[in-house]
């Protein structure tokens, strides 16, 4: 019998990649049974067995059909993320899932935008419209070089990589932002797809409404349940829940969420001002 997404598959870590001094990638065997398959832009929910069943949302961040692997990418900001970046391989994590919906293809010629960690799903989506033919190129965006995630990864795969990093130390010096204007002035495309901090999303949103380009964007919210029944994660004013409806949210699906790029709600429903 296919195991349920809701079960728990306790995971030996098979491998840890050191991306950057503060981002590791961990690889899971994962058996790709009907419904278990991941899509680019899903996420697992990870428990990590720290004493306190602590259990976050995370991005997959590689999909190996071919030799049963899937990947998660890990920023070491908290307890949660520390715990689990101080394991070693062969330790285990507590793994449920795929959950939520993928991006999609629309088009031949894509722009994906990544900043920061959310290059992690962007990662997987360009891997798969490389597969299928796309022209991608990618914006791999982050504070300095030594944060830059998957570029050589994607480079391999035929993409074609523009980094930008605050500091200039490479590529283009600005944000993400900067350098999609910097982009749209020689170039067109036919869908975008964009995952990175939401501030930085927000900014991207209002450039690519302004030369016409639809796109898809990866928000990310306080989850508990993943299944859509505790409501942690509901939007202001949809009441649409990032675990079942999102995490990927179309342009017009955007302009209907008022909280986007303005606040996001802790476990207690109190609003934080980005």
């Amino acid at each position: 019998m296919a195991k349920s997404i809701n079960e728990y598959e306790i995971s030996e870590i098979k491998d840890i990649i050191i991306e950057t001094d503060t981002i590791k990638t961990f690889i899971f065997d994962w058996d790709m049974e009907e419904g278990r398959i991941p899509k680019p832009g899903q996420f697992m929910m990870v428990w990590s067995f720290n004493g306190k069943q602590d259990e976050k949302p995370m991005s997959i961040s590689k999909i190996g059909i071919n030799n049963n692997e899937i990947g998660i990418t890990i920023k070491n900001v908290g307890e949660f993320t520390n715990h689990i970046h101080n394991l070693e391989i062969g330790d285990k994590l507590g793994l449920r899932g795929p959950y939520g919906n993928n991006f999609s293809i629309n088009g031949n010629k894509i722009l994906a935008i990544g900043g920061g960690v959310g290059m992690a799903p962007i990662s997987t989506f360009v891997e798969y419209a490389r597969e299928k033919g796309k022209e991608i190129d990618v914006i791999s965006a982050s504070i300095t070089k030594d944060e830059l995630l998957f570029t050589n990864r994607l480079d391999n795969c035929g993409a074609n990589i523009f980094t930008c990093t605050d500091d200039g130390t490479c590529g283009f010096e600005g944000y993400a932002t900067h350098r999609t204007i910097n982009i749209l002035e020689d170039s067109c495309y036919d869908m975008a797809v964009v995952c990175g901090p939401e501030i930085m999303m927000k900014g991207i949103f209002n450039i690519l409404e302004d030369a016409s380009i639809l796109a898809e964007y990866s928000m990310e919210r306080y989850m508990k349940c993943a299944m859509g029944i505790c409501g942690q994660c509901c939007l202001d004013n949809t009441g649409w829940r990032v675990c079942i409806e999102g995490p990927i949210f179309t342009s017009d699906q955007i302009k209907q969420i008022i909280e986007f790029g303005k606040y996001h709600r802790d476990a207690s429903g109190v609003k934080h001002y980005l």
